[in-house]
This record gives structure tokens, C-alpha cells and sequence, in this order.
């Protein structure tokens, strides 16, 4: 119950007022969006924490003229890889070889069913692929600022070439993606700070079979 009243209270916060966002339920948000849910649990993207006012006033001015861009207290920037190849599977498998104690050989069988995945989709599909596990970490995101009764935006309005030239995603082998804003609603400028939530009934929304 309480997991739907923070869902419930969270709205995608068009007004925010400048007041910083804690250290400690940052750390709580992205921690959450680190051990989000992942395809083969690759996580084939990076994670751009921005709270420097500087950066973000040249992403609003360049990128994004947003205000939450410049009123939030953080912005956080999925930017999935252009390309996926064998050296991030090769070191996806040092980890787990690592950390569960496994060798080559017991991993053999998920390398292959990776290897396989990769070669059998051309490098757009795979591309496209590694974009959309970034939503998934956004929304895990979304979920985890709300817990912490902090307020969020999530863009997708962004002109991506000039972001990705402003955080140097292209030497990295990276593409941005989405944007989340953190931050607190300014109740006095947001117009949708008390509007009341809308959403489809569940008859509508569900099919029970």
C-alpha cells in the first residue's frame, strides 16, 4: 500500500524550485537504478549524474530548454551503447566469473547463448535493443524517487546530437537516450502540482485471462 501511495503522489513535476535534493537519497535512487533489471544482465549502457548548475544551464541552452533542466537539483542521463561486441561480453563474464566463483567452462553455455544473440541481429537491432534497457532503468528510477518522496521528469525532448556532443558520448561508444530530473515541485508555478492523477480504470487497462 504504501509502494501505491508513493505512486499515487509522483507526477511527471513540470515546475521544480531549486531546493537540493540530499546526497543520501541520490545515492538511495541511483543504487536502485544500479541494480535495476537488465537483459541477460549486460546493462549495456552508462549513467551521467549532473548536478554542476554550469552543465546543465549549457544542456538547456544547447540541448534541452526544459526548465527543470536548470530549476531540479540533478539531471541523470541514460546513454545506451551505439555498439555491443565481444569485449563487453568478455568482461560482463569476468564479472560473474569473479563474483559467483565460476569458471570459462561453467559459463560456456551463457556465453554461447549471448554470442549467439549478437550474431544472429544486425548491429542496428542490437543497438536499438541496448536503448530500450535504459526505460527500464529509468522507470526503476522513477519508482525509487518517488519512495524517497522525491519529484522527477522523465524527457525523452532533447536534441540528442548536441547532448551527446556536450557530455562527449561518442568517443565512449555511447548515444544518449533519455533524461530524468530530480528535484522538488514548485506547488506555486506547476499547474499540475494538485491536479488529480489520471489514469485508466483497471477494467480498461487489464485483460484478465
Amino acid at each position: 500500500m504504501e509502494l501505491l501511495n508513493d505512486l499515487n503522489w509522483r507526477y511527471a513535476t513540470k515546475r521544480m524550485n531549486g531546493e537540493k535534493v540530499s546526497d543520501e537519497k541520490i545515492n538511495i535512487i541511483l543504487e536502485s537504478i544500479r541494480l535495476s533489471a537488465s537483459s541477460l544482465g549486460i546493462q549495456p549502457y552508462r549513467v551521467f549524474v549532473i548536478e554542476n548548475p554550469a552543465l546543465r544551464a549549457e544542456i538547456y541552452e544547447k540541448a534541452c530548454q526544459q526548465p527543470q533542466i536548470v530549476e531540479g537539483s540533478h539531471i541523470i542521463v541514460f546513454a545506451s551503447f551505439k555498439e555491443v561486441n565481444g569485449n563487453h561480453v568478455d568482461e560482463y563474464l569476468g564479472r560473474i566469473a569473479q563474483e559467483r566463483n565460476m569458471t570459462p567452462e561453467q559459463l560456456a553455455p551463457f556465453k554461447g547463448m549471448i554470442d549467439g544473440f549478437l550474431a544472429t541481429h544486425t548491429p542496428q537491432v542490437v543497438s536499438e535493443w541496448a536503448a530500450r534497457q535504459t526505460y527500464i532503468a529509468l522507470g526503476t528510477g522513477l519508482v525509487a524517487a518517488a519512495a524517497e518522496k522525491v519529484d522527477s521528469t522523465p524527457m525523452e525532448g532533447f536534441n540528442p546530437a548536441e547532448l551527446d556532443k556536450i557530455l562527449g558520448l561518442a568517443e565512449k561508444n555511447l548515444r544518449s537516450v533519455s533524461i530524468l530530473a530530480l528535484g522538488y515541485r514548485d506547488e506555486n508555478t506547476d499547474y499540475l502540482s494538485k491536479a488529480k492523477k489520471i489514469r485508466l480504470s483497471k477494467d480498461e487497462f487489464f485483460t484478465m485471462l
